[in-house]
């Protein structure tokens, strides 16, 4: 079977399932996109390790990579290797002194896990061709430009206090696991030190 690879092109809300969020993988090079339901823990866990934000205290999945590394395990790619009933399975990669292994995990997991080590995200044609969702080049470049508006917006909260106040809020919406707060401090604080 013929792999894909995947990236990731947003995670948020779902408006499907309570307490749920989208993981949508993007078709490198292509139109197509796999949204995946995972929940609220694992999508913190993604969108954490994506903002390159550090918690007070380790995280699973920074656990995880913590024991593998101690013990000389990387992490190769993750595949998301099946689809039954709208469940996608997937597996862990591996590589320990040569010998490859694969660990199932949930898919979730797995590319919380993945984006760790860095490791490519991959899925087989056949799941892509069933489960994708084609995009046209119009909603392509809205979706683009959704970060620019949502950059705006957090700005009106956050333009008013100094980088002292920001900062201060940046650790306390860590000190508290509100990350998407802290991703959308730290974005004005990176505007503001860049100029």
């Amino acid at each position: 079977m013929k792999k894909v690879k995947l990236e990731i092109a947003g995670l948020s809300y779902s408006q499907t399932q309570s307490g749920a969020y989208a993981l949508v993988l993007a078709e490198s090079g292509g139109k197509r996109r796999l949204p995946i339901i995972i929940g609220g823990f694992e999508a913190q866990a993604i969108a954490i390790e994506l903002e390159k934000m550090v918690p007070t205290r380790p995280l699973t999945h920074d656990l995880f990579k913590s024991f593998a590394l101690t013990f000389d395990i990387q992490v190769k790619e993750i595949i998301i290797y099946n689809l039954v009933e709208g469940i996608f399975f997937s597996k862990i990669v591996c590589e320990q002194n040569g010998e490859t292994y694969e660990i199932d995990a949930r898919t979730s997991d797995a590319i919380a896990i993945g984006v760790r080590f860095n490791a490519p995200v991959f899925t087989l044609e056949n799941i892509l061709a069933s489960a994708g969702i084609l995009l046209d080049e119009d909603l392509i470049d809205t979706m683009s430009e959704e970060p620019a508006e949502q950059e705006s917006s957090s700005k009106n909260i956050y333009q008013n206090l100094s980088l002292e106040e920001l900062e201060n809020k940046l650790n306390e919406a860590i000190n508290n696991e509100e990350y998407e707060v802290a991703s959308k401090i730290r974005d004005e604080i990176n505007k503001r030190t860049s100029n």
